[in-house]
């Protein structure tokens, strides 16, 4: 103890060592999560097993229709821009859809494609759809090109196991 300073002297000198301490921390840890959630888009469904797509899964996805397209673009509490894809997806065949992939194309006014994605609408984490069934579907994106002509994006399948 400094024999010239009182002990409040001395716990004030700390306090911005404390203060900076404790801003470290709070950096380390938004860091640690925008870090997390980077590797787990990375990981995530664009980067699952490709689902077949031989002639008869190409047969059968020309019964498969897109229903009440909707979209909306929200930001999070750090200011990241997401773009939500929704709609109805409707069975209109007679066979049972386990597993579905689809491709979204976002063009730009010139009709290009400036950015393909893909994702798994129907899986194990989701209800097969039935025969002459409809299930709703969202997808969030991250990304989407500023020069994307904001239309709706063309969805088409890509994938199928079907029962």
């Amino acid at each position: 103890m400094d024999p010239g300073r009182s002990s409040y002297e001395q716990e004030r000198s700390r306090m911005p060592v404390i203060f900076a301490a404790g801003a470290g921390i709070v950096l380390l840890g938004v860091a640690a999560l925008l870090l997390t959630s980077r590797m787990t888009q990375r990981h995530g469904p664009a980067n699952a097993a490709k689902l077949p797509f031989g002639s008869a899964e190409q047969t059968y996805a020309q019964r498969i229709h897109f229903l009440n397209p909707q979209m909306a673009r929200a930001n999070n509490f750090l200011n990241q821009e997401f773009t939500y894809v929704a709609g109805t997806v409707s069975n209109d065949g007679t066979r049972t859809i386990r597993a579905m992939e689809i491709t979204l194309e976002f063009r730009d006014p010139m009709n290009e494609v400036v950015l393909r994605e893909a994702r798994q609408i129907v899986g194990p984490d989701t209800k097969p759809i039935e025969g002459g069934q409809r299930s709703d579907f969202q997808i969030t994106l991250e990304h989407v090109p500023a020069t994307w002509s904001q239309q709706y994006p063309n969805l088409r399948v890509t994938g199928l196991i079907l029962e």
